[in-house]
């Protein structure tokens, strides 16, 4: 427990991950900002901050409110989101996030969004009375050894620093209460309680782990608790480029999630992630038996129809209806706070296995005919061919003059005759070894020799 305790601080790259940190953060937090401000940005033109916050809940919200305030370059879009975080912010009990919008909206929106000093005073002394409070009934638990007491005490001291925005000390906290567990409910709660907050923290590791605890604490789960832990997984083998494994934690995420863990993910960004991943690393047999004719996972594409579109559109070899799904869809993926870094990657990858598909079945492929399937130019598309071949993932050679691909397809003519002169091989083989067999039982040889040896 105490290896776990020592390693938190924060990973993601902007302010708000940083509450309750140590002390390294401070350099660590304007390293992540700086590289943070070199990304691109997204002009969320079309996006509706409302109806994408509506998703999730309590703190998760906000901070995907100031990410979007940060990443947008529309600024009605930028001031929208930093309008409803300032708003989500008064209704909770985090000060230091106060400011810290406040500071990012800069007296943009007039004097209602200011630093409300009357609030925020008010909020610390109150936090200070609770902190007092809890510490005196935490050590009154311990000095009556009453297990569940104090199991309860560290989990209301993990629910303050997580309520004031001190994640690090809500870690600690909501750690120490497995120690005072007395049944398997209890751990689950304890490892879901750990996982909120590591995820919050950018700690993949801590989730992983904490998500394996939960899963051995208990032979029967309840179906919600199986999917928010799915869900977890699903996003610490996203953070860790695993898209294949994430698709898969996605993909058998049940039905039951619902809106029930709003706090860290919505059934949207179910379909959306594990669509993304499983098109990105998924072969043609797996996407139909594993996506397509998913009727769980049916239901969370219902929710995106572009996804469930773009799925299909791959699947029957729509490309470039595909491609422009995917295109429509990058503004508002480049805003989601889990996915952002990976878009490139996985739009990279999902083009790539579209250009290998399409030119599997074809000895020779017209370059000008394929540029007009992918909506590109016919030098861009030779590039990437070019890349593709280099990479061994296509089998091909290009004709640059008469802009023809050809395929490096085995003689197959020669390779069955191989296989007739080897079926005839093994037949005569097998032939002599029966005849073989044949006399020996007919000189009764075998009989004749276990007599010999005196087994009969």
């Amino acid at each position: 427990m105490e290896g776990e305790e020592d390693t938190m601080g924060t990973a993601r790259g902007s302010a708000m991950w940083s509450n309750g940190g140590g002390p390294g953060d401070d350099e660590e937090v304007v390293e992540a900002e700086q590289q943070r401000q070199q990304r691109p940005i997204a002009s969320g033109d079309h996006m509706d901050v409302e109806a994408y916050a509506g998703l999730y809940s309590g703190r998760t919200r906000i901070v995907r409110l100031m990410f979007i305030a940060d990443r947008c370059g529309n600024p009605s879009t930028q001031m929208e989101a930093l309008r409803m975080a300032y708003d989500e912010i008064k209704k909770g009990e985090d000060t230091q996030l106060h400011r810290e919008v406040v500071k990012k909206i800069d007296g943009r929106l007039g004097p209602g969004y200011e630093l409300d000093h009357v609030w925020a005073d008010a909020v610390d002394r109150r936090a200070e009375q609770r902190k007092e409070k809890l510490e005196s009934e935490l050590n009154s638990y311990k000095t009556n050894l009453i297990k569940e007491s104090i199991r309860m005490g560290y989990n209301d001291f993990g629910d303050f620093h997580y309520a004031h925005g001190m994640l690090g000390d809500a870690f600690k906290s909501y750690v120490r209460t497995r120690d005072y567990c007395t049944n398997s409910k209890h751990i689950i709660q304890t490892c879901l309680n750990v996982i909120l907050v590591s995820i919050e923290m950018g700690q993949f590791m801590h989730v992983t782990n904490y998500v394996s605890k939960a899963e051995q604490a208990s032979e029967v789960l309840e179906p919600v608790t199986v999917a928010k832990l799915k869900c977890a997984a699903g996003l610490a083998h996203l953070e860790a480029k695993k898209y294949k494994l994430a698709a898969r934690k996605f993909l058998e995420t049940g039905i039951e999630l619902g809106n029930q863990y709003s706090e860290v993910i919505a059934a949207q960004d179910v379909a959306t992630y594990g669509g993304l991943c499983a098109l990105a690393s998924f072969d043609r047999t797996e996407l139909k038996n594993k996506v397509i004719d998913n009727i769980n996972f049916r239901n969370f594409l219902e929710l995106v129809p572009e996804v469930r579109e773009l799925i299909h559109d791959f699947y029957a070899s729509r490309y470039a209806t595909c491609l422009e799904y995917l295109e429509n869809l990058k503004e508002t993926l480049l805003l989601d706070i889990h996915l952002h870094d990976h878009v490139e990657t996985l739009y990279t990858l999902i083009r790539h296995k579209a250009i290998i598909q399409y030119t599997h079945p074809f000895i020779s492929v017209d370059l000008h005919t394929m540029a007009d399937a992918f909506k590109t130019s016919v030098s861009g598309l030779e590039k990437e061919l070019e890349a593709l071949i280099t990479d061994n993932q296509i089998q091909a050679r290009i004709d640059s003059h008469n802009k023809i691909l050809y395929a490096r397809h085995a003689d197959q003519r020669n390779a069955t005759f191989q296989r007739v002169l080897q079926t005839g091989v093994d037949f005569d083989k097998d032939v002599k070894a029966m005849l073989l067999r044949a006399n020996l039982f007919k000189h009764e040889h075998n009989a004749k020799a276990t007599r010999k040896f005196g087994f009969i």
